[in-house]
């Protein structure tokens, strides 16, 4: 199937939502947690986080547009904190469920049976029920004018994971803390490690790590 401009226009909205969800391949799942200047805690699945730099440690998130209902994005913009918690095989349901819009006084933790965790200097909850958990302090945000989502840029400084899932060299096993992918909106996948490549080197071919 080949689609052009105009295809992919003339598609029902929530059927080109869902294809166009889906081509960019595989995403990370994860929970961004956050409070409001008052303390009120919220927790909202997202798919959009990506790496920017190792020094300093950057991810940037891109946040959709929708006014105040977004109180993840306020509520970031507010304290200049907040985290990013891997969902996991054993709390789906549970993640999936903080993308229903409750009303801002509603912590999705309370509705969803997951708990908020705390840590010293650190201003928005992290999960306690995830494996892996960073802790993220603002330091820059872009409105982008094209589509009106938001490019919020953070720094790592606090990082949560199970030390057996740290590699030798570094890495993290992701398989190990059970972190799950998506596909689309809503297809929740468990990673299956395949092979890991050794450094590519124009004079040597493609070789197995180790």
């Amino acid at each position: 199937m080949q689609l052009d401009s105009d295809a992919l226009a003339g598609m029902a909205p929530r059927t080109r939502a869902a294809l166009v969800n889906s081509i960019s391949g595989f995403k990370s799942a994860n929970l961004i947690g956050t409070a409001s200047a008052s303390g009120e805690t919220n927790l909202a699945i997202m798919s959009s986080v990506v790496h920017l730099g190792s020094h300093p440690p950057l991810l940037a998130l891109v946040v959709r547009p929708g006014g105040e209902e977004r109180h993840t994005l306020s509520n970031i913009l507010a304290t200049q904190s907040y985290t990013i918690n891997h969902v996991n095989t054993a709390i789906i349901e549970a993640a999936h469920q903080t993308a229903a819009r409750y009303p801002q006084q509603v912590s999705e933790f309370d509705a969803t049976g997951l708990t908020p965790e705390w840590v010293a200097g650190l201003g928005a909850p992290l999960v306690a029920e995830a494996n892996v958990k960073l802790g993220m302090r603002l330091r820059e945000h872009q409105p982008l004018a094209i589509n009106g989502t938001h490019l919020v840029i953070g720094e790592v400084v606090v990082a949560i994971f199970p030390e057996e899932s740290l590699l030798s060299d570094g890495a993290l096993d992701l398989s190990a803390c059970s972190t799950t992918a998506l596909s689309g909106l809503d297809a929740y996948h468990q990673a299956v490690p395949l092979k890991r490549m050794a450094y590519a080197k124009p004079e040597l071919p493609p070789r197995l790590l180790g």
